[in-house]
């Protein structure tokens, strides 16, 4: 496998981390059927608390995958997934001329 493909690899494996829980795929999911959603109504829509669904979008935003939109008192999470489509892209374009 050629250098190339090695760096993307790597340089996904947080994007990776970050979805590998099935509940922040659920909270991906969640917010692209949504433009934008509060702390409070994405736990309306899970079985989880509000501090595990806070800890959930930490690592999302961490990692890029949502932003926020801070409206008067209130927070709102949007899915904002460019960035990480983009770097998926990479990776699969240096699959496709290093590995195949």
């Amino acid at each position: 496998m050629g250098q190339k493909a090695i760096e993307v690899f790597r340089s996904c494996i947080p994007l990776f981390q970050a979805l590998s829980d099935p509940h922040r795929q659920d909270i991906v999911l969640l917010l692209a059927e949504h433009d934008k959603l509060t702390v409070n109504e994405i736990t309306e829509r899970s079985s989880l608390s509000r501090p595990a669904i806070s800890h959930h979008l930490k690592i999302l935003r961490d990692q890029g995958l949502v932003s926020v939109e801070q409206k008067g008192t209130l927070r709102y999470y949007v899915l904002s997934i460019e960035k990480a489509v983009e770097l998926l892209k990479d990776l699969i374009h240096a699959v496709e001329n290093e590995c195949l």
